[in-house]
């Protein structure tokens, strides 16, 4: 079964160029364990949140589009992984190893087949 693995962080968080350097190196080796394993399915990035914006329609046509995420919080979508995981179980002990986990929140979530 596919599983997205969401990365929340706090994307104000102040850091310095070693722990970015830090994180970025254990990004990248995560992401190559879990391909050589054949897990990953997928993986990206995303910008920060001030380059997003929000789309809502409504029947009858009435478009509204605002700049930025849809919700007020602390952390924001940084990324996200697809994984393949025989089940739920697996998915959370993969996530466990996101190196995001460490300083925000991994949410795991079943992807819907087609």
């Amino acid at each position: 079964m596919r599983y997205a693995l969401l990365m929340c962080t706090d994307e104000s968080a102040a850091i310095g160029a070693e722990e970015g350097a830090r994180r970025a190196a254990a990004l990248d080796s995560f992401t190559d364990q879990m391909a050589a394993r054949g897990m990953l399915l997928a993986s990206e990035q995303l910008h920060r949140t001030e380059t997003a914006a929000t789309v809502r329609c409504w029947d009858g046509g009435d478009v509204m589009i605002s700049d930025g995420p849809f919700a007020e919080t602390g952390e924001q979508l940084a990324g996200l992984f697809i994984v393949e995981c025989k089940d739920l179980e697996e998915a959370i002990e993969v996530a466990t190893a996101v190196p995001a986990a460490w300083y925000g929140t991994v949410e795991v979530r079943p992807v819907r087949q087609a």
